[in-house]
């Protein structure tokens, strides 16, 4: 039976990541930053939310620090999960942890206080995330005002799509805020989709306006086909050839909400050097790029 990878989730245990994490073959460069992870709990400290869509295994930042020391990565932005909905909590306390290499993208409702915005910008954060994916958390009627309030602290925008045709109908507003902004998961653009949909000029005619950003991650959910997923090689060649000074990459660890086989986060790490060919692009989208978005040391 095929699997929708847009499809929306409705509220369910979803399982953990394949917690026997390859060692990759490919050498990551010094500084590379994975910028898309998720912390869950421990649930008995950080309690899920009532309104979520999902429900995660205990993911912890114990968890997230042993991957990375196997898979070679040195920095990390953790993207508050959805199943915490807009308690920030776990997120705030990773960051606490490493401030010299966790950065972090906030799920917030408009309405905070300058001081609360303040101080977590001082503990880590530097965007906020809009989904249209799961529930309990900020949607995109929420864009303009989280723009209007986040950017006197120079965050950027973070959207989640559920289907990539989400895109279409909010470019206008995209192209007028003056925040930069994210889109996660290259928009949800499916490689049966590909190069010549409307998604995807929409993709390209944004990254022309120098405030776009493309993450490249949890792109298995896009693919027709098996590992290594070459069905997304035409549009991950085009985006990063047009724009490779936005273009970031993540792991999506630990998978949630996965509707295809659990990937090995090691085999993973491995599809870079397919994507990113050159020492210089792996530098530039590995460790470069995110040090301008997210602040990181040089």
């Amino acid at each position: 039976m095929s699997v929708d990878p847009t499809a929306r989730p409705t509220d369910h245990a979803c399982p953990g990541p394949d917690r026997n994490t390859k060692r990759p073959a490919f050498r990551l460069p010094r500084g590379t930053c994975d910028c898309h992870v998720h912390i869950f709990g421990p649930q008995a400290a950080y309690p899920f939310s009532d309104a979520r869509s999902y429900t995660p295994e205990d993911c912890t930042a114990d968890d997230l620090d042993l991957l990375h020391h196997t898979l070679g990565i040195d920095r990390v932005v953790v993207v508050h999960g959805g199943a915490h909905g807009i308690d920030n909590r776990v997120t705030l306390a990773a960051l606490d942890r490493s401030p010299n290499r966790m950065r972090g993208v906030a799920v917030i409702k408009p309405g905070l206080p300058q001081k609360t915005l303040e101080d977590m910008h001082r503990r880590g954060m530097r965007g906020c995330r809009m989904s249209t994916v799961v529930s309990g958390g900020a949607g995109f009627e929420h864009l303009q005002d989280l723009a209007r309030e986040t950017s006197p602290l120079g965050w950027h925008l973070v959207l989640h799509f559920n289907r990539s045709s989400e895109l279409v109908d909010v470019e206008a507003l995209l192209q007028r805020t003056q925040s930069d902004f994210v889109l996660d998961h290259m928009a949800r653009i499916t490689a049966a989709e590909g190069v010549a949909s409307a998604a995807f000029s929409t993709m390209m005619r944004l990254l022309d306006t120098g405030r776009c950003w493309v993450k490249l991650a949890s792109l298995y959910r896009l693919s027709g086909e098996a590992y290594p997923h070459a069905d997304l090689l035409p549009m991950i060649e085009r985006v990063v050839a047009h724009r490779p000074d936005r273009v970031l990459w993540g792991s999506n660890w630990p998978h949630p909400i996965c509707p295809v086989p659990m990937p090995n986060d090691g085999d993973l790490v491995d599809l870079i050097p397919l994507w990113l060919p050159t020492e210089a692009l792996q530098r530039q989208v590995l460790v470069d790029n995110p040090a301008r978005l997210y602040g990181f040391d040089s």
